[in-house]
């Protein structure tokens, strides 16, 4: 599995790292490390031929999950299609879902865990233009 390094962090803001997600390997969740409270993120690998090894629901949040390499089949409940690279795929609450790789390589995928309907306003709705030097 890999690790999760805290690369730096301040009052305001948490900047961690997986690594290269080409080496990729096994399941991370990252809500503790960065310190997040809207949501949960993972990031996930599955080898060739390989699928989550349980399937499971939520009560109360849904899932996005975003292919980012490979190829594979997802199933929610008794519905199954094929996903690729650039896939995004949201899933409800109160549904059972898994997922496999059908890939020759392996499948790297990040899923997001929010509360249903907690949404507000987003994007340029929810933000102010600001004035700021740019030290970048």
């Amino acid at each position: 599995m890999s690790e999760i390094k805290v690369m730096n962090s301040g009052a305001k803001y948490a900047h961690t790292s997986v690594g290269i997600l080409k080496n990729f390997e096994g399941k991370q969740f990252v809500k503790e490390a960065t310190g997040a409270t809207s949501c949960e993120i993972s990031f996930g690998s599955l080898p060739s031929g390989a699928a989550v090894p349980f399937f499971h629901s939520h009560r109360a949040n849904e899932e996005n999950y975003i292919i980012l390499s490979g190829a594979g089949r997802f199933q929610v409940d008794d519905e199954v299609f094929d996903i690729a690279e650039g896939s995004v795929i949201r899933v409800t609450p109160g549904c059972d879902r898994n997922l496999k790789c059908t890939s020759t390589e392996p499948m790297t995928y990040i899923c997001i865990q929010a509360r249903e309907g907690s949404l507000g306003d987003y994007t340029m709705t929810d933000a102010d233009m600001t004035e700021r030097r740019s030290l970048l």
